[in-house]
């Protein structure tokens, strides 16, 4: 994350004019409408679920993986201490609290701003919360049992259910044992929380539902078949409280809860649901906006009515038993979390039977033993995140779906230099390609905006970083974007090859032409401005006769975040765009267009400058300079960026001189910062085969946040310290560090697979990783003992042939998509 200045910009007002879109296609549904995209859907009616199991799919609890906590929630610090739940676009942090349980609830659309393309005096965006906006939060659930006070309670546990999906709560109160579970259905499109017990007890208490923008509340009373009166259940449609309201921007939205019990009463009271004698209690909410992803009408579907949606879907999933909205809902979560299992050895019982919050600070105590059991967890708990954030609407930002307030750091944007990147590093890596078509949706959905405002404004006189050329052509956009087409702050030239690049990497690892099909224009429309904005300078050459060469660098430009802004040939640049050339290359090659533009772009590669060892300071250059023009141990990698996620620089295929000043480059930024610097240089570590280096930094990022310091919450958010007396929520190292754990035991580039590159001590002795993505088109399972390969089987989902290193030793595989093999003999010692 950025570092620049702190903006508190002014809440929403009602300036912006709303830009509506015109009638698109509809689902019909239960009378409702709503936008029909390809690829996109977010806050729209829906079929219901066609299976539902019959039976019980719970992970029984002795064997799921769970985070726990002996005590509820701070409900003054939620973002560090609430559970978060997802569907891919509701997300809510759970309280747990018996008494008085709190649910935060945002929906990834609930986006304030606009267009945003009015620049600023210095030809740059603005960027504040009024007119590039900022996400917000939904609304927050209250449900009260005044009777189950902490004085009266005992045995209280509450847990992250990973395997399961589930924020679970239970505890015992005058010899009954409550039990209380919160989850967030996509099938079902609601969040849910239900409230059972044992032993003869029942609930009393109230539901409250407010919003987060001043809006109104109202309450509608339960009704039956024919219009009689009723408590909900099974039939009719219980009692609900819902508001409705939009922003200046013209955004609707809407929140709607509803509760119902097999016995007892759930009744109207004012403003609020009074629930009276209840055995069991299941309060469903429901809520969203209406964006689309349509760029031609402002993104907006005006057939969307957001009141009638939110109270139609939590009546539908309220009509359910309970069970059976569970049992959907742990299915279809189970379906997603399962693609991969792994295990970095085992813990011993004393960690074992830690509360989580203990486990952490145990972990980082000084002498502190490995817990491979909570790295491994750790690990998990980003994949968790991303099936619950990351799903059939926009993607993870800067805090995903969790929100604890409406004014989050830096807009809780899409920061184009680093961050969403590391977002979305993961997903092909761990088994969760679908969670990566978020991103690539999203990124089509901008372009026909991102391409227009390039056109309109990226050389404006007054912007530093314009073409001296006077040519613009393709996309460009700043360094922070939100969902409406718009940028903010400063323009970020490279950012459109970042981001092609990062898209171009989904391709690579499953090798299906039709992906690479839908970023095709991305990837051409960034060579089209890279083809406008190269300008030719000489350096020294002399290998060549004369002793000097013309070579293409970027323009004036920046090497985020730090140094001259002014200087041209940046290494970030430079690297980025010699890989956005050869990835438009091999897609011209795999679709079998534009061959006459693709030599146009192969030789505007074979020109570019590509960066030096400094004979000054000994590091990789990050500026065509041999000086440091910035901070030696600053937060961003930028110049390393061709050693990871670059391929370029790599152990083995580069020279020594340039493999040593990358090194020598990393050693300089140290290894205590960010939690997703520390990601970062981790990844780069291992890339460098350097894995105690590399675990090193993984536990870092493990160590328990204290007085808004770095590190981890005792939820296992990553913090981000802001200052000295205030720290953030920033999700982008949850989902950085497991990237870097598995580069530490399988590293791949498309034909070139290597098991065990950078393995740490302390996971060496036994584990497993399987279901784990390899570029070129394969999916592998690999166990190990000792240090050394005991099993390994590739399967391919699309690829034809690789190369696989291990220990020094190598077996080239062919194999026919859908095919699998075992690789013997790579474990062996050698002679």
């Amino acid at each position: 994350m950025t570092s620049h200045d702190h903006v508190t910009p002014e809440q929403p007002t009602d300036r912006q004019d709303p830009r509506r879109p015109s009638r698109r296609g509809f689902l019909a549904a239960a009378g409702l409408g709503g936008l029909a995209t390809a690829g996109l859907p977010l806050f729209t009616a829906a079929a219901a679920p066609a299976d539902r199991p019959a039976t019980d799919p719970r992970v029984p609890g002795d064997r799921a993986l769970q985070l726990w906590y002996p005590e509820p929630a701070d409900p003054g610090n939620m973002i560090q201490t609430a559970l978060p739940v997802g569907n891919g676009r509701l997300g809510a942090l759970v309280g747990g609290d018996p008494a008085a349980d709190l649910l935060y609830l945002t929906d990834g659309t609930m986006w304030t701003g606009g267009l945003n393309d009015t620049l600023d005096a210095d030809g740059q965006f603005p960027y504040e919360r009024v007119e590039f906006g900022s996400l917000t939060q939904l609304a927050h659930v209250t449900v009260s049992v005044p009777g189950h006070t902490a004085r009266r309670i005992a045995g209280y546990r509450r847990a992250l259910d990973l395997s399961n999906g589930l924020a679970t709560a239970s505890y015992t109160c005058d010899a009954v044992t409550y039990h209380r579970e919160a989850y967030a259905s996509h099938p079902d499109n609601v969040v849910v929380l239900t409230l059972t017990q044992s032993g003869g007890g029942t609930y009393t208490g109230t539901i409250d539902l407010a919003g987060t923008h001043d809006e109104s509340v109202t309450a509608t009373p339960a009704a039956a078949p024919g219009g009689v009166a009723a408590t909900g259940g099974a039939a009719g449609r219980g009692p609900l409280l819902g508001f409705t309201a939009s922003f200046g921007n013209g955004l609707s939205y809407a929140a709607a809860v509803t509760a119902v019990t097999t016995r007892g009463t759930v009744e109207v009271s004012g403003t609020r649901l009074t629930f009276t004698d209840c055995a069991d209690l299941t309060v469903v909410f429901s809520g969203g906006t209406d964006y689309a992803p349509d760029p031609a009408h402002g993104y907006r579907d005006p057939s969307a009515r957001p009141a009638d949606l939110a109270a139609h879907t939590a009546h539908a999933a309220a009509r359910l038993p309970s069970d059976t909205l569970r049992a959907t809902h742990v299915a279809d979560h189970r379906r997603l979390f399962e693609s991969l299992s792994l295990s970095l050895g085992t813990s011993s019982a004393h960690q074992r039977a830690l509360d989580t919050p203990s486990r952490l600070a145990a972990r980082a105590a000084d002498g502190a033993v490995p817990d491979p059991e909570l790295e491994a967890a750790y690990f998990h708990f980003g994949r968790y995140l991303l099936v619950a954030g990351s799903r059939d609407s926009v993607p993870l930002g800067l805090q995903g779906l969790w929100l604890d307030g409406n004014d989050p750091d830096w807009m809780g944007d899409y920061h184009t230099d680093i961050n969403v990147e590391m977002n979305y590093w993961l997903p092909d890596r761990a088994g969760l390609g679908g969670s990566f078509d978020a991103f690539t949706d999203y990124c089509l959905s901008q372009l026909p905006s991102w391409t227009d405002v390039t056109a309109r404004t990226f050389n404006d006189p007054r912007n530093r970083f314009r073409n001296s050329t006077g040519r613009v052509a393709g996309w460009a956009i700043a360094f922070s974007t939100n969902i409406h087409g718009g940028s903010g702050w400063w323009w970020h030239p490279a950012a459109n090859a970042w981001l092609a690049n990062t898209l171009f990497d989904h391709y690579a690892y499953t090798q299906d032409a039709r992906t690479l099909a839908r970023i095709y224009p991305l990837l051409k429309g960034a060579c089209e401005f890279w083809e406008a904005r190269l300008i030719t300078t000489t350096v020294d050459d002399p290998e060549v006769p004369g002793g000097s060469r013309d070579v293409l660098v970027d323009d004036k430009d920046w090497s985020p975040e730090q140094g001259p802004q002014d200087g041209v040939g940046n290494t970030y640049s430079q690297e980025l765009v010699w890989a956005l050339f050869g990835n438009y290359a091999t897609a011209t090659r795999v679709l079998g267009r534009d061959r006459a533009y693709a030599r146009t772009i192969a030789g505007l590669r074979d020109r570019l400058y590509l960066p030096r060892v400094s004979p000054t300071t000994g590091w990789l250059e990050e500026w065509m300079s041999p000086d440091n023009l910035g901070e030696s141990e600053h937060r961003h990698l930028s110049p390393l960026i061709g050693l990871f996620p670059g391929d370029r620089i790599r152990p083995g295929e580069t020279s020594e001189e340039i493999l040593a000043g990358a090194r020598a480059l990393l050693t300089a930024r140290g290894m205590d910062s960010y939690g997703w610097a520390n990601a970062w240089r981790a990844l780069c570590w291992a890339r460098l085969g350097e894995g105690e280096t590399a675990y090193r930094l993984v536990a870092t990022n493990l160590r328990p946040s204290t007085d808004n310091s770095n590190g981890t919450a005792p939820n296992l958010f990553d913090i981000y310290q802001v200052d000295a007396g205030r720290s953030i929520f920033q999700i982008d190292a949850n989902l950085g560090t497991p990237s870097a754990v598995t580069e530490m035991l399988v590293q791949s580039a498309p034909g070139r697979v290597e098991l065990l590159p950078a393995l740490p001590a302390a996971w060496a002795d036994s584990g497993h990783i399987s279901g784990v993505g390899v570029r070129g088109g394969f999916v592998l399972d690999l166990s190990w003992r000792h240090g050394r390969v005991e099993k390994a089987v590739l399967t391919s989902v699309g690829g034809h042939a690789t190369t696989v290193w291990a220990h020094g030793r190598s077996r080239t595989v062919r194999l026919s998509p859908g095919a699998s093999t075992a690789l013997h003999g790579l474990g062996a010692q050698e002679s």
